[in-house]
């Protein structure tokens, strides 16, 4: 049988075309049919071309290095009282077969342009979900129960569906993977996912997790109504740089390693009594009052009705305290939980919260809703599914002892750490604030982390963290699967992760 040389034109064809075929084109998606789904719009976008709505071209320069994509806006309505909607960006070349849904953060509702730009130039198809409403409050909830499931829980579950039949409509190429990843509230959502649908995402990545939501709302009314009702108790910024300084002083050195750096806050045995003095303070001690306030806000009461400890913040998260205790963030979502989903009273106050009625009250009308607190991870491992969570040790939004707490009780309940260290890892970081920042190594690649354990087997038994002061690296660290430590050596420099290992305690 002859030998049939292609010709110039077939030649080019061949060299030119992109690396996936499409199954049809994205304006095309338009008609694409799923109950309960609308299309609003599907073009092709130019490479570099994006400017989100809203926004000027001048504004969107981070958008520049975006590759050419199918932007598909949708509408979600899984019940009658339901608006979700989402955006589902697909590459137009170099896909890589896989999907990853991202996360949102407290009361927020809107679509996350800037974190689907991330996925889109690795070659993944993305999707973002404004989980049903739209503005930075609870407001959405009154009169709307069906609106609280959409934020909950609903509209990540949806969107991850809708985008999964998309991406199948889209290419000729089968998905072959999908993750997710969030932090704060995303990272609520993404153990939410694994609680609930635990075959939605083969790996997931859960940043800072707002696991105890109605305490952590709790926890930041409790503290900001006392010092609403007590204004000569809060610290001001110079106080809490001076308990920020002595909580070093008591407990950097505990891991072995002077470096500014409280290696486990959790056993710091810093008691801000050590502060105190009778008259004025100056700015070099605390009143009683003020001594407090402090151990008011380290303190982890019980649930009044439940008997859980409703975690208080660490050592060395004091520098990102406010006057009135907790991060604004905190107490705003906080106030929004009380007054829209606990009370439906949109003129309720902090004045009003009482912790030992209203702990309770919050927790019993939640009802598994927000909180992601269910230790049940037996679906999720049984279906193969890899999480990797991870928290600052310095977080002043979210107590990191939510996310070690959680871990242990997982352990519990699943009969050992054997039973689940191969689904689940969580990092704890020293040094770390919320999500980020922080005088601790606070950046690090946790989806590369995850889409080697899932597709390769190789489970991450440390994950390298750098810290960069003005752009440039000055300090790195293994970050260890929970309960491990990295452990210093004893020789080189302890700014390079290569001189520590992850030990047991």
């Amino acid at each position: 049988m002859p030998v049939r040389i292609p010709t110039w034109s077939a030649f080019l064809f061949i060299v030119l075309m992109p690396s996936m075929a499409w199954a049809q084109p994205c304006k095309d998606l338009v008609s694409f049919s799923l109950p309960g789904v609308t299309i609003d719009a599907a073009e092709l976008v130019a490479a570099g071309a994006f400017v989100p709505p809203g926004e000027s071209a001048g504004n969107a320069q981070r958008y520049q290095s975006l590759p050419e994509f199918c932007r598909v806006e949708l509408s979600l309505t899984p019940t009658s009282d339901s608006d979700i909607k989402m955006e589902l960006w697909l590459p137009a070349e170099n896909w890589n077969g896989k999907y990853l849904g991202v996360g949102n953060g407290a009361f927020t509702g809107n679509i996350r342009h800037s974190a689907l730009g991330m996925p889109l130039t690795r070659g993944y198809a993305a999707s973002s979900t404004d989980t049903g409403h739209l503005g930075n409050t609870a407001s959405f909830a009154l009169g709307h129960p069906e609106k609280i499931y959409d934020f909950a829980w609903r509209a990540v579950h949806e969107m991850a569906k809708t985008s999964k039949a998309l991406i199948d409509t889209f290419y000729d190429e089968g998905l072959r993977h999908s993750y997710f990843t969030g932090c704060s509230a995303g990272g609520r959502q993404a153990m939410k996912a694994a609680q609930r649908f635990p075959e939605d995402f083969d790996g997931i990545v859960a940043g800072a997790p707002g696991l105890d939501w109605t305490g952590r709302a709790s926890a930041s009314l409790r503290i900001a109504a006392h010092l609403e009702a007590d204004p000569t108790a809060q610290l001001k910024s110079s106080e809490r740089e001076l308990l920020y300084r002595t909580a070093l002083d008591f407990c950097d050195n505990s891991d072995g390693v002077q470096d500014g750096l409280i290696g486990n806050p959790a056993e710091c045995e810093f008691d801000p009594e050590v502060l105190q003095c009778d008259g004025e303070n100056a700015g070099a001690c605390l009143s009683e009052a003020q001594v407090n306030t402090a151990k008011m806000i380290y303190s982890s009461p019980a649930n009044p009705r439940t008997g859980r400890a409703i975690t208080g913040l660490l050592p060395g998260s004091e520098l990102g305290w406010t006057d009135l205790g907790w991060t604004n963030s905190a107490r705003a979502t906080g106030l929004d939980q009380f007054r829209y989903l606990v009370f439906e009273d949109e003129n309720w106050t902090i004045d009003q919260f009482n912790f030992e009625r209203d702990a309770g009250a919050g927790e019993r009308k939640d009802d598994d809703t927000l909180n992601a607190l269910s230790p049940d991870l037996f679906d999720f491992v049984a279906s193969g599914g890899k999480l990797i969570a991870y928290h600052g040790w310095s977080d002043p939004q979210i107590s990191p002892a939510n996310a070690t707490q959680y871990y242990e009780r997982v352990v519990r309940v699943m009969g050992g750490r054997e039973n689940i260290h191969n689904s689940l890892r969580l990092f704890m970081a020293p040094g770390m604030g919320h999500c980020a920042g922080g005088p601790g190594p606070n950046t690090f690649d946790s989806l590369t982390a995850l889409e080697n354990w899932v597709e390769h087997g190789e489970a991450p038994d440390s994950i390298v963290a750098i810290h960069r002061t003005d752009g440039v690296v000055d300090r790195s660290r293994p970050l260890c699967p929970f309960p491990e430590v990295a452990v210093y050596s004893g020789s080189g420099s302890t700014d390079e992760a290569e001189n520590f290992a992850c030990q047991a305690p």
